[in-house]
């Protein structure tokens, strides 16, 4: 282990020794092989070690909901740095959770680390959407009912807007609408 002045230098040692992700997992969905967490985990943490670097996840309740915190810490500097990703539970049950909080822990990973396997099961997600099927607006009731939710719960519009990645509320296409009136209605109860 090297001396380091802070967790970005011990960091940086350590991506220096960090070999290829291999993808180890297949999807019989999509018939495809891809890098699971236990991948990122095998090529990411002995570099880590090497350097000093501690891995861990804790899971954390924000205003929007639940989150999934990465944090890499450097031992002899008590440095550290963290990667919050939302938990976007598909099923309401714990094997939906497990899958949410698995891929949290990967991207978080990922994103920290500067790992970047070859992309994998996300190649549908980031492909851009059709020309011809432009995004749908937000409808004036689903507006209306974001800014009532926002002054009943008291929430900060601001952080809402930047975790949504909109410079304003307007900006939200309806299905963005859709997702913020959600987290909203879940923290008026």
């Amino acid at each position: 282990m090297s001396d380091h002045k802070n967790i970005y230098a011990a960091l940086c040692a350590a991506q220096a020794n960090m070999g290829r992700v291999t993808k180890g997992s297949v999807n019989p969905a999509f018939k495809s092989r891809y890098a699971d967490l236990a991948d990122v985990v095998s090529v990411a943490v002995p570099a880590l070690s090497e350097q000093g670097i501690a891995l861990h996840h804790s899971m954390i309740r924000d205003e929007y909901g639940m989150t999934m915190r990465t944090t890499l810490t450097h031992g002899a500097t008590e440095t550290q740095i963290h990667c919050d990703v939302p938990l976007i539970v598909a099923k309401n049950d714990m094997q939906g959770m497990k899958s949410a909080t698995t891929y949290a822990k990967r991207i978080g990973l990922e994103s920290l680390t500067g790992i970047a396997p070859e992309d994998d099961d996300g190649n549908a997600a980031a492909k851009a959407p059709p020309k011809d099927e432009p995004k749908k607006p937000m409808s004036v009731e689903q507006f209306d009912e974001i800014t009532a939710l926002i002054e009943q719960t008291e929430a900060n519009e601001e952080k809402l807007c930047a975790y949504m990645k909109v410079q304003a509320l307007h900006d939200l296409d309806a299905s963005g609408a859709e997702h913020v009136l959600a987290l909203l209605r879940k923290k008026a109860r």
